[in-house]
Protein backbone atom coordinates (compact mmCIF):
# COMPACT_ATOMS: atom_id res chain seq x y z
CA UNK A 1 0.00 0.00 0.00
CA UNK A 2 1.48 3.37 -1.03
CA UNK A 3 2.30 5.58 1.88
CA UNK A 4 2.70 8.62 0.15
CA UNK A 5 -1.25 10.24 -0.31
CA UNK A 6 -3.02 9.71 -3.85
CA UNK A 7 -2.87 13.60 -4.56
CA UNK A 8 1.22 13.93 -3.55
CA UNK A 9 1.60 10.94 -5.82
CA UNK A 10 -0.21 12.46 -8.76
CA UNK A 11 1.10 15.58 -8.47
CA UNK A 12 4.55 13.85 -8.78
CA UNK A 13 3.50 12.49 -11.71
CA UNK A 14 2.14 15.29 -13.13
CA UNK A 15 5.18 17.21 -12.33
CA UNK A 16 7.51 15.13 -13.37
CA UNK A 17 5.82 14.71 -17.40
CA UNK A 18 4.14 18.16 -17.36
CA UNK A 19 1.01 16.43 -18.65
CA UNK A 20 -1.98 15.14 -17.06
CA UNK A 21 -2.46 12.72 -19.73
CA UNK A 22 0.57 11.19 -19.61
CA UNK A 23 0.60 11.13 -15.65
CA UNK A 24 -2.36 9.28 -16.73
CA UNK A 25 -0.76 6.91 -18.86
CA UNK A 26 2.38 5.91 -16.03
CA UNK A 27 0.26 5.73 -12.81
CA UNK A 28 -2.90 3.94 -15.25
CA UNK A 29 -5.35 6.24 -13.60
CA UNK A 30 -8.22 8.15 -15.06
CA UNK A 31 -7.02 12.07 -16.21
CA UNK A 32 -9.64 13.16 -14.75
CA UNK A 33 -9.69 11.46 -11.51
CA UNK A 34 -6.08 13.15 -11.11
CA UNK A 35 -6.82 16.47 -12.25
CA UNK A 36 -9.90 16.12 -9.48
CA UNK A 37 -7.31 15.79 -7.08
CA UNK A 38 -4.46 18.51 -7.95
CA UNK A 39 -7.45 20.51 -8.14
CA UNK A 40 -8.45 19.88 -4.82
CA UNK A 41 -4.68 19.81 -3.61
CA UNK A 42 -4.51 23.92 -4.99
CA UNK A 43 -7.94 24.25 -2.63
CA UNK A 44 -6.64 22.79 0.29
CA UNK A 45 -3.19 24.42 -0.30
CA UNK A 46 -4.45 27.80 -1.34
CA UNK A 47 -2.34 28.07 -3.68
CA UNK A 48 -1.67 27.24 -7.29
CA UNK A 49 0.73 24.59 -8.00
CA UNK A 50 0.61 24.59 -11.56
CA UNK A 51 0.59 26.71 -14.50
CA UNK A 52 -1.96 25.95 -16.89
CA UNK A 53 -0.23 26.43 -20.42
CA UNK A 54 -1.26 25.56 -24.21
CA UNK A 55 2.08 22.95 -24.24
CA UNK A 56 0.70 21.56 -20.98
CA UNK A 57 1.59 21.99 -16.89
CA UNK A 58 4.51 24.32 -15.66
CA UNK A 59 5.24 24.15 -11.73
CA UNK A 60 4.16 27.60 -10.00
CA UNK A 61 6.86 28.61 -7.59
CA UNK A 62 4.97 26.71 -4.85
CA UNK A 63 4.97 23.63 -6.77
CA UNK A 64 8.62 23.73 -7.36
CA UNK A 65 8.69 24.00 -3.54
CA UNK A 66 5.67 21.29 -2.73
CA UNK A 67 8.18 19.06 -5.45
CA UNK A 68 11.28 19.62 -3.70
CA UNK A 69 9.74 18.59 -0.45
CA UNK A 70 8.16 15.75 -1.84
CA UNK A 71 11.72 14.50 -3.29
CA UNK A 72 12.82 14.95 0.38
CA UNK A 73 10.26 13.05 1.95
CA UNK A 74 10.77 10.27 -0.58
CA UNK A 75 14.41 10.11 0.53
CA UNK A 76 13.29 9.87 3.73
CA UNK A 77 11.32 7.01 3.19
CA UNK A 78 13.78 4.67 0.75
CA UNK A 79 16.40 5.42 4.03
CA UNK A 80 13.88 4.33 6.85
CA UNK A 81 12.97 1.72 4.85
CA UNK A 82 16.27 0.36 4.49
CA UNK A 83 16.53 0.30 8.29
CA UNK A 84 13.60 -1.19 8.74
CA UNK A 85 15.42 -4.12 6.19
CA UNK A 86 18.63 -4.27 7.69
CA UNK A 87 16.24 -5.28 11.13
CA UNK A 88 15.57 -8.00 9.28
CA UNK A 89 18.84 -9.39 7.03
CA UNK A 90 18.89 -11.09 4.16
CA UNK A 91 15.64 -13.02 4.91
CA UNK A 92 13.41 -10.62 3.40
CA UNK A 93 14.13 -6.74 1.60
CA UNK A 94 13.26 -5.60 -1.96
CA UNK A 95 15.53 -3.61 -4.25
CA UNK A 96 14.90 -2.01 -7.69
CA UNK A 97 17.58 -2.83 -10.52
CA UNK A 98 18.24 -0.22 -14.01
CA UNK A 99 19.21 -2.24 -16.84
CA UNK A 100 19.64 -1.68 -20.48
CA UNK A 101 18.32 -4.42 -23.07
CA UNK A 102 21.52 -6.14 -23.93
CA UNK A 103 21.10 -7.59 -20.11
CA UNK A 104 17.95 -9.37 -19.93
CA UNK A 105 19.25 -12.28 -21.38
CA UNK A 106 22.82 -13.96 -19.86
CA UNK A 107 24.62 -13.31 -16.51
CA UNK A 108 21.94 -11.17 -14.97
CA UNK A 109 18.63 -13.81 -14.98
CA UNK A 110 21.32 -16.13 -13.90
CA UNK A 111 22.17 -14.25 -11.39
CA UNK A 112 18.79 -13.54 -10.05
CA UNK A 113 17.28 -16.94 -10.79
CA UNK A 114 20.19 -18.34 -8.16
CA UNK A 115 19.54 -15.86 -5.62
CA UNK A 116 15.77 -16.84 -5.44
CA UNK A 117 16.70 -20.43 -4.64
CA UNK A 118 18.97 -19.34 -2.08
CA UNK A 119 16.95 -16.15 -0.51
CA UNK A 120 13.86 -16.10 -1.63
CA UNK A 121 12.44 -13.41 0.90
CA UNK A 122 14.01 -10.63 -1.71
CA UNK A 123 12.20 -9.30 -4.05
CA UNK A 124 13.67 -8.00 -6.95
CA UNK A 125 12.00 -4.94 -9.31
CA UNK A 126 14.12 -5.27 -12.93
CA UNK A 127 13.45 -1.83 -15.06
CA UNK A 128 14.84 -1.69 -18.39
CA UNK A 129 15.75 1.20 -19.71
CA UNK A 130 18.41 3.10 -22.07
CA UNK A 131 21.56 3.91 -20.62
CA UNK A 132 21.51 7.53 -21.35
CA UNK A 133 18.50 8.05 -18.93
CA UNK A 134 19.76 5.51 -15.62
CA UNK A 135 21.88 8.77 -14.26
CA UNK A 136 19.02 10.48 -14.14
CA UNK A 137 16.50 8.06 -12.85
CA UNK A 138 18.94 6.95 -10.28
CA UNK A 139 19.20 10.65 -8.96
CA UNK A 140 15.16 10.79 -8.24
CA UNK A 141 15.24 7.84 -6.69
CA UNK A 142 13.51 5.41 -8.96
CA UNK A 143 16.12 2.93 -8.67
CA UNK A 144 18.62 1.42 -5.71
CA UNK A 145 21.15 0.95 -8.58
CA UNK A 146 21.74 0.83 -12.86
CA UNK A 147 23.74 -1.39 -15.00
CA UNK A 148 24.68 1.23 -17.57
CA UNK A 149 27.20 1.28 -20.66
CA UNK A 150 29.59 4.28 -20.75
CA UNK A 151 28.20 6.39 -18.36
CA UNK A 152 28.72 9.48 -18.89
CA UNK A 153 29.68 12.08 -15.51
CA UNK A 154 27.15 12.88 -13.33
CA UNK A 155 28.33 14.25 -9.49
CA UNK A 156 25.39 13.01 -7.91
CA UNK A 157 26.38 9.15 -8.99
CA UNK A 158 29.18 6.66 -7.73
CA UNK A 159 30.59 4.03 -9.86
CA UNK A 160 30.94 1.05 -7.69
CA UNK A 161 32.58 -1.67 -10.28
CA UNK A 162 32.91 -1.47 -13.91
CA UNK A 163 33.91 -4.15 -16.51
CA UNK A 164 35.33 -3.50 -20.31
CA UNK A 165 33.52 -5.89 -22.78
CA UNK A 166 35.37 -6.36 -25.94
CA UNK A 167 33.68 -6.07 -29.03
CA UNK A 168 34.28 -8.99 -31.44
CA UNK A 169 33.49 -11.62 -34.38
CA UNK A 170 29.82 -13.99 -33.52
CA UNK A 171 30.04 -16.84 -35.45
CA UNK A 172 28.81 -20.77 -35.55
CA UNK A 173 31.63 -22.44 -33.43
CA UNK A 174 32.41 -24.64 -36.91
CA UNK A 175 33.34 -21.25 -38.32
CA UNK A 176 37.28 -21.08 -38.75
CA UNK A 177 37.05 -17.67 -36.94
CA UNK A 178 35.90 -19.69 -33.95
CA UNK A 179 39.50 -21.07 -33.41
CA UNK A 180 41.21 -17.93 -33.38
CA UNK A 181 41.67 -16.30 -30.18
CA UNK A 182 41.74 -12.99 -31.57
CA UNK A 183 41.00 -11.47 -34.96
CA UNK A 184 41.63 -8.53 -37.28
CA UNK A 185 39.31 -6.10 -38.38
CA UNK A 186 40.21 -7.08 -41.71
CA UNK A 187 38.95 -10.76 -41.59
CA UNK A 188 35.17 -8.21 -42.27
CA UNK A 189 36.10 -7.96 -45.73
CA UNK A 190 36.50 -11.22 -46.40
CA UNK A 191 33.40 -13.03 -44.81
CA UNK A 192 29.86 -11.84 -45.12
CA UNK A 193 29.20 -9.99 -42.21
CA UNK A 194 26.10 -9.09 -40.39
CA UNK A 195 26.22 -5.18 -38.12
CA UNK A 196 24.60 -3.25 -35.79
CA UNK A 197 22.95 -0.38 -36.70
CA UNK A 198 21.39 2.78 -34.99
CA UNK A 199 20.10 2.92 -32.08
CA UNK A 200 22.26 0.15 -31.14
CA UNK A 201 25.48 2.02 -29.73
CA UNK A 202 28.24 -0.42 -31.36
CA UNK A 203 27.40 0.88 -34.57
CA UNK A 204 30.01 4.09 -33.69
CA UNK A 205 33.02 1.67 -33.21
CA UNK A 206 32.67 -0.05 -36.01
CA UNK A 207 32.36 3.25 -38.10
CA UNK A 208 35.47 4.07 -36.37
CA UNK A 209 37.53 0.57 -37.56
CA UNK A 210 36.47 1.41 -40.86
CA UNK A 211 37.65 4.46 -40.81
CA UNK A 212 40.90 4.10 -39.21
CA UNK A 213 42.02 0.87 -41.31
CA UNK A 214 40.65 1.68 -44.47
CA UNK A 215 38.58 -1.64 -44.80
CA UNK A 216 35.64 -2.59 -46.32
CA UNK A 217 33.25 -4.53 -44.31
CA UNK A 218 31.29 -6.90 -46.56
CA UNK A 219 28.10 -6.42 -45.22
CA UNK A 220 25.62 -8.84 -46.25
CA UNK A 221 22.64 -7.59 -43.70
CA UNK A 222 22.20 -5.26 -41.27
CA UNK A 223 19.86 -5.19 -37.98
CA UNK A 224 19.18 -2.50 -35.13
CA UNK A 225 17.96 -5.40 -32.95
CA UNK A 226 21.11 -7.48 -31.36
CA UNK A 227 18.76 -10.86 -31.07
CA UNK A 228 18.01 -10.71 -34.73
CA UNK A 229 21.86 -10.48 -35.23
CA UNK A 230 22.83 -13.76 -33.29
CA UNK A 231 19.30 -15.48 -34.69
CA UNK A 232 20.99 -14.70 -38.54
CA UNK A 233 23.93 -15.65 -37.58
CA UNK A 234 22.77 -19.09 -35.83
CA UNK A 235 20.78 -19.58 -39.29
CA UNK A 236 24.51 -19.30 -41.03
CA UNK A 237 23.31 -15.97 -42.80
CA UNK A 238 26.82 -14.44 -42.08
CA UNK A 239 29.05 -13.36 -39.20
CA UNK A 240 27.90 -10.70 -36.12
CA UNK A 241 30.11 -7.84 -35.53
CA UNK A 242 28.97 -7.60 -31.44
CA UNK A 243 30.15 -7.37 -27.73
CA UNK A 244 31.01 -10.58 -25.49
CA UNK A 245 28.17 -9.35 -23.22
CA UNK A 246 25.80 -9.59 -26.29
CA UNK A 247 26.67 -12.63 -27.44
CA UNK A 248 27.22 -14.48 -23.68
CA UNK A 249 23.94 -16.82 -22.75
CA UNK A 250 24.63 -18.24 -26.24
CA UNK A 251 28.12 -18.96 -25.97
CA UNK A 252 28.05 -20.60 -22.60
CA UNK A 253 25.08 -22.66 -24.47
CA UNK A 254 27.80 -23.47 -27.06
CA UNK A 255 25.61 -22.27 -29.59
CA UNK A 256 27.94 -19.41 -31.09
CA UNK A 257 31.11 -18.11 -30.51
CA UNK A 258 32.72 -14.94 -30.06
CA UNK A 259 36.93 -14.11 -30.80
CA UNK A 260 37.54 -10.40 -30.05
CA UNK A 261 38.45 -8.03 -32.76
CA UNK A 262 42.35 -6.93 -31.82
CA UNK A 263 43.11 -3.62 -32.37
CA UNK A 264 44.38 -1.16 -30.26
CA UNK A 265 43.11 1.97 -31.24
CA UNK A 266 39.16 0.21 -30.38
CA UNK A 267 37.96 1.22 -27.21
CA UNK A 268 35.79 -1.38 -25.85
CA UNK A 269 32.18 -0.85 -24.16
CA UNK A 270 32.38 0.00 -20.25
CA UNK A 271 29.83 -1.86 -18.23
CA UNK A 272 29.47 -0.20 -14.86
CA UNK A 273 27.56 -0.69 -11.55
CA UNK A 274 26.39 3.10 -10.64
CA UNK A 275 24.54 4.32 -8.02
CA UNK A 276 23.22 7.33 -6.17
CA UNK A 277 26.03 9.05 -3.84
CA UNK A 278 23.51 10.36 -0.98
CA UNK A 279 21.02 6.93 -1.32
CA UNK A 280 21.55 4.54 2.10
CA UNK A 281 21.16 0.90 0.40
CA UNK A 282 19.34 -1.58 1.64
CA UNK A 283 21.08 -5.04 2.70
CA UNK A 284 18.90 -6.77 -0.15
CA UNK A 285 20.54 -4.25 -2.60
CA UNK A 286 24.08 -4.31 -0.89
CA UNK A 287 24.07 -8.20 -1.18
CA UNK A 288 22.88 -8.46 -4.85
CA UNK A 289 25.68 -5.86 -5.64
CA UNK A 290 28.11 -8.00 -4.05
CA UNK A 291 26.98 -10.77 -5.81
CA UNK A 292 26.98 -8.78 -9.32
CA UNK A 293 30.83 -7.53 -8.05
CA UNK A 294 31.37 -11.18 -7.88
CA UNK A 295 30.21 -11.93 -11.16
CA UNK A 296 32.86 -9.40 -12.70
CA UNK A 297 35.46 -10.58 -10.68
CA UNK A 298 34.54 -14.52 -11.93
CA UNK A 299 33.78 -14.54 -15.09
CA UNK A 300 34.87 -11.62 -16.85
Amino acid sequence: MPVFSRFLRYFMAVAQHGSIRKASDELHIAASAIDRQVLQGEKILGTQLFERLPSGLRLTTAGELLLTSCRRWSRDLNALQTQLDNLKGLRQGSTDILIPDALTKGFLPTLLGRLRQTHPGIMVSVHVRKSHDMGELLVKGHADFALMFNPGHMRELSVRTHKEIPLGFVCLPSHEIADMKEARFSLAAEYPMIIPTPPLALWRPIGVLEAETGVKVATVAKADNIQMIKSMVLEGAGVGILSYLDAYDEVQKGQLAFTPIANRKLPPLTLALCVDRSRQLSTAARFIITEIENFFADQF
